[in-house]
């Protein structure tokens, strides 16, 4: 991350998106649920979630594609719907999938594009970014998947944007489009782009963001850094006992930091938020009982293993929620029919 300006470019307070005729009406669904997060100068921010979450609603706003519900955006500085003008010159948009003419070549397609944006690279050095130099001069409908989104990005790219969103830029890639895709992100990153990026791929999400945040049901259950995030979880450490020992042989595992723990056959599998403590007293029992622990694996968390445990919490507190309110509305119907039956 850029540290030479710290101030945020994106502000959002209290964002609320409604999709319905009129707000008010029953049935009207609301996709984001009052979400509060910022961005700063130079900063990656990933915006994670399951389908359905909220994550292209938001950024539809951020984009000034809609007005919001409620709360309040700043992009830049500006209200990104009220002042368009004001902020679509200075920002670049990569969509989730773009409408290209079949019929013209990918150096027409850019050229076009150009012809309609303020400051715009040179076609040349838009194609030389992304790795379609050799394909100029073909037409778009012959374009693979992966080099469609290559050409997506070149025209997101086109007017040197100081903020750019990425929706799921690699969808598509190999996994050396990815990499070459990863790296130039990071390149824009470090020359002072801030970059809002939404992503199925959590390792993504892992590799280059300096802060994300988790988007279930509209609302955000879980920000921060990925460290912070994936630390939320518990690490892993599994490995097998050797024949003659089994489970109670080892040292008191609460003893030891584990939260969990399960086993399959000869093999242990703990759950630990001390790594290192409970690897170290493993190490050590295990060398002065002069055993091996065959198939010993000790790993962190994952950020894919957080953001299913922060998605399944979610859910659960929110089934919880809505068995209570159950309750509550049934209890009252209830006492109005025993009141009724009285009279």
């Amino acid at each position: 991350m850029n540290t030479n300006e710290q101030d945020d470019v994106i502000e959002v307070t209290e964002l609320r998106r409604v999709y319905g005729g009129d707000r008010r009406a029953r049935g009207d669904f609301e996709a984001v649920r009052g979400i509060t997060f910022s961005v700063g100068r130079g900063e990656l921010f990933a915006l994670l979630g399951t389908n359905g979450a909220g994550k292209t609603s938001t950024v539809e706003l951020l984009e000034g594609l809609a007005p919001p519900a409620g709360g309040r955006v700043r992009v830049l500085g500006h209200d990104p719907y009220e002042e368009r003008a004001a902020v679509r010159p200075r920002i670049g948009v990569m969509l989730q999938e773009g409408g290209f003419p079949s019929e013209l070549t990918v150096a027409e397609t850019v050229r076009m594009w150009a012809g309609c944006t303020s400051g715009a690279r040179p076609t040349v050095q838009a194609l030389e970014m992304v790795g379609l130099t050799r394909r100029s001069g073909v037409r778009v409908k012959q374009l693979s998947g992966g080099e469609k989104r290559r050409l997506d990005l070149a025209l997101a790219l086109l007017g040197r944007p100081e903020v750019l969103f990425l929706d799921e830029p690699t969808t598509g890639l190999d996994a050396e489009g990815r990499r070459d895709t990863w790296e130039l992100v990071r390149e824009l990153r470090d020359d002072g782009t801030t970059v809002v990026l939404t992503t199925h791929y959590l390792h993504e999400a892992e590799e280059l963001a300096d802060r994300l945040a988790i988007l279930h049901e509209g609302h955000i259950a879980a920000s921060g850094t990925p460290a912070d995030v994936t630390a939320s979880s518990p690490s892993r450490i599994s490995f097998e006992l050797p024949a003659g020992y089994f489970l109670g042989d080892l040292p008191p595992l609460a003893g030891l930091g584990v939260t969990d723990h399960e086993t399959a056959g000869r093999t242990v599998r703990l759950r630990t938020n001390e790594l290192q403590r409970t690897t170290t007293a493993l190490l050590v029992w295990a060398q002065e009982k002069h055993i091996e622990l065959r198939g010993l694996d000790v790993r962190s968390a994952s950020l894919e293993e957080a953001f299913l445990r922060i998605a399944r919490d979610a859910a659960d507190r929110n089934v919880a929620g809505r068995n209570v309110a159950d309750g509550v509305t049934a209890g009252r119907g209830t006492g109005v029919r025993e009141r009724g039956t009285a009279a």
